[in-house]
């Protein structure tokens, strides 16, 4: 277990520095081993033990994976990438009764397929097994024990083993989901963007299925997201079991007693429901209050203090848009914001308001400016965090228009 590995962190772009931080504090809190590297597009580097995976794995609420750097090397053509992968261990790692899974991403690479590619890695693996033991893993693409990465730049190729098996956002407490849920690494990305900390005021005022609510909940609870799923270096030749147990018997769950301080509503009951449903899957275990009601009608939940408001407003049935003629929806979409922004004016003084989106005419439709605006990506698709600072009474650029006579 000393020998000390390279690791890619991926995550969802514009993450970066927010994973950055959280894999900082897991060095701090958890394991000191942990070297946290640079950052680059989609992603961050670190280093460390092989502890330090199963740390990671257990703690990260915003990577997406743990991959470990197996080889890095140069190529020209599609022959360097074979032999490369033909001259790791992987015999080490697993055996010829594991699945495997091969994936090739590539930046301004000059080989021209991808899937060529992932077939010469695919053929070096199997056929190093065949050559030490007359047989070779079988390949599986939906739900494979171990997956195999590789990422091609225009010179050099990267060959990784990923330690987490199904992605880190798959919590294993979601039982259900609206429409287009948002990813829970995603969410509790955003928590810690927006500023939010645990003991903070928390309101998610479109909370669908709950995700904010649920990843918002688990860390004032002290819940690692990874303490009830499984992962793949649990089936690594060289997995240490004991290891794995002291770090799990390490996690403290927080009694959480008093007042509620996290808040969520939503106009469908069915998604209140929902929420309330994954919660308690989510292992929490203390009141976290839901209504059903629209957004527009909603009050500052009871606080000594003025909190965060963190929400990803829906589109479509879910904002009451009935009509079936896109120029209906606008209007009514348009009638939504307007209405909503006038309840956060108007009851929501001195609260820190972000709403997420992909609509970037949001902040007019609430006839609000934003304070800041932080760009995301919500898979392929560019989003924004929007930072609204909610000042006493009506908005100041409201108030300073002229009145009509």
């Amino acid at each position: 277990m000393s020998h000390k590995y390279s690791y890619f962190c991926p995550c969802p772009r514009g993450m970066e520095q927010a994973l950055a931080d959280e894999l900082a504090e897991i060095s701090t809190l958890h394991t000191p081993s942990l070297t946290v590297h640079n950052q680059v597009p989609g992603g961050v580097h670190c280093s460390g033990l092989m502890a330090d995976a199963y740390q990671i794995n257990l703690h990260s609420r915003i990577a997406s994976r743990v991959l470990l750097r197996m080889a890095h090397k140069s190529y020209t053509n599609e022959n360097d990438i074979y032999d490369l992968t033909m001259e790791q261990p992987w015999e080490d790692w697993f055996g010829i009764h594991h699945t495997i899974r091969v994936d090739v991403t590539a930046i301004k690479s000059p080989l021209r397929s991808l899937e060529f590619t992932t077939l010469k890695i695919k053929d070096a693996i199997c056929d190093r097994f065949r050559d030490m033991c007359n047989a070779r893993p079988s390949v599986d693409t939906q739900t494979p024990d171990i997956r195999i990465v590789g990422f091609l730049d225009a010179r050099n190729f990267t060959l990784y083993i990923d330690t987490s098996g199904e992605p880190l956002f798959k919590r294993g407490w979601r039982m259900e989901t609206g429409d287009a849920p948002l990813r829970e690494n995603l969410a509790a990305g955003l928590l810690r963007v927006a500023g939010w900390k645990p003991g903070m005021t928390l309101f998610d005022p479109m909370c669908g299925s709950g995700t904010i609510l649920a990843e918002a909940a688990q860390m004032l609870a002290g819940i690692p997201p990874g303490l009830h799923r499984e992962f793949a270096f649990e089936k690594f030749g060289n997995f240490d079991q004991e290891k794995w147990r002291e770090i799990k018997a390490g996690v403290k769950v927080v009694d959480v007693t008093g007042t509620p301080t996290i808040f969520g509503s939503d106009i469908s009951g069915d998604m209140v429901v929902m929420t309330r449903n994954n919660l308690n899957k989510a292992g929490i275990r203390f009141e976290v209050p839901l209504k059903q009601i629209e957004a527009q009608q909603i009050q500052a939940p009871p606080s000594d203090v003025a909190g965060i408001m963190l929400t990803n407003p829906p589109y479509g049935e879910r904002i009451g848009v009935r009509g079936d003629s896109t120029l209906e929806s606008d209007e009514q979409a348009n009638a939504f914001f307007s209405s909503f922004g006038t309840t956060l004016k108007q009851r929501f003084a001195g609260w820190q308001v972000f709403l997420f989106t992909a609509d970037l005419t949001l902040p007019k439709m609430l006839r609000l400016k934003e304070a800041r605006k932080t760009p995301f990506f919500n898979g392929a698709l560019e989003c924004r965090l929007f930072r609204f600072d909610m000042v006493a009474g009506f908005n100041r650029r409201d108030a300073a228009k002229p009145k009509d006579n």
